[in-house]
């Protein structure tokens, strides 16, 4: 106990509003969330510090800023890596609500007319509409049950940094003078590196294959089979793990243009590159 107490700690940030997360705390490993009774996180609005280390280039592109932001504002995530795609556009959706208010400023252009303008989100609807899909139903394929799990922040994080180095790469290489076989061989390990990504990713998305002998949940035994399995089973396992990953998106907003009265969706996200757009 702090012999000494700060008597300024009653001016110190409280908690601006309270979340209960789409998974409910499902799918974390142990120690890396606490749980409240209520099922309810409190969320603190940022501090300046928060802001200014978060809006560097290095944390936007290692994924840290989210990171910070999470292990700042929600304390009861003890592990901000561990946090869960289904729920990563909820934490920030309430992480910028309990910051800045409901209101959000997004620039949109008709595709109709081409007439730019600003409309104003409300992030309480945007929060509302964040459903957790439905994990428990397996993909059965012949003999096979197939158990789905989201993915982490820290493996989702890893794989948009590996996409984007690779695609970077292909559009150097595209680029280059170099000779026509030296650029075709580094194209090809560069398409294959995508490849082996993409199964990865595939794979990390299943919790376990239930077979008639046996309940497999090792990652390596996992991926083998994917590399190893019948084209139909690898789109049927891949289809469906695409499907449940596009269910954490967020849902596109619904425009009425105030020129032509063009009504259009407009794709909206919620990451730290746009986080702290008409904040200030």
């Amino acid at each position: 106990m702090n012999p000494n107490p700060n008597p300024l700690s009653k001016y110190f940030r409280q908690p601006a509003i309270y979340l209960r997360l789409p998974s409910s705390g499902k799918f974390y490993p142990p120690g890396t969330i606490n749980m409240p009774p209520s099922g309810e996180l409190a969320i603190y609005p940022m501090t300046a510090v928060d802001e200014i280390t978060n809006r560097t280039p290095d944390a936007l592109f290692n994924g840290s800023a989210t990171a910070n932001i999470i292990g700042s504002c929600v304390p009861d995530i003890k592990d901000p890596w561990a946090v869960t795609t289904v729920d990563i556009s909820a934490l920030l959706c309430g992480v910028r609500l309990a910051s800045y208010g409901p209101d959000m400023n997004i620039t949109t252009t008709c595709p109709s007319c081409g007439h730019t303008h600003e409309i104003t989100v409300d992030l309480r609807l945007v929060l509302d509409q964040i459903k957790m899909p439905d994990y428990s139903e397996p993909l059965v394929v012949g003999d096979l049950n197939f158990y789905f799990t989201p993915l982490t922040y820290r493996q989702i994080n890893e794989i948009s940094k590996t996409q984007f180095e690779d695609s970077k790469l292909i559009q150097v290489l595209n680029d280059t003078e170099l000779p026509e076989e030296q650029r075709m061989e580094k194209l090809g390990e560069a398409f294959r590196r995508i490849t082996t990504l993409t199964i990865h990713s595939i794979s990390a998305s299943i919790g376990a294959v239930k077979t008639q002998d046996a309940m497999v949940t090792d990652q390596q035994q996992i991926e083998e089979l994917l590399v190893n399995a019948p084209k139909s089973l690898f789109e049927a396992v891949r289809d469906r793990a695409v499907l449940l990953r596009e269910q954490t998106d967020l849902k596109p907003v619904q425009i009425t243009c105030e020129e032509c009265q063009h009504q259009y969706p407009q794709a909206f996200t919620l990451d730290m590159s746009t986080f702290f757009e008409t904040a200030s």
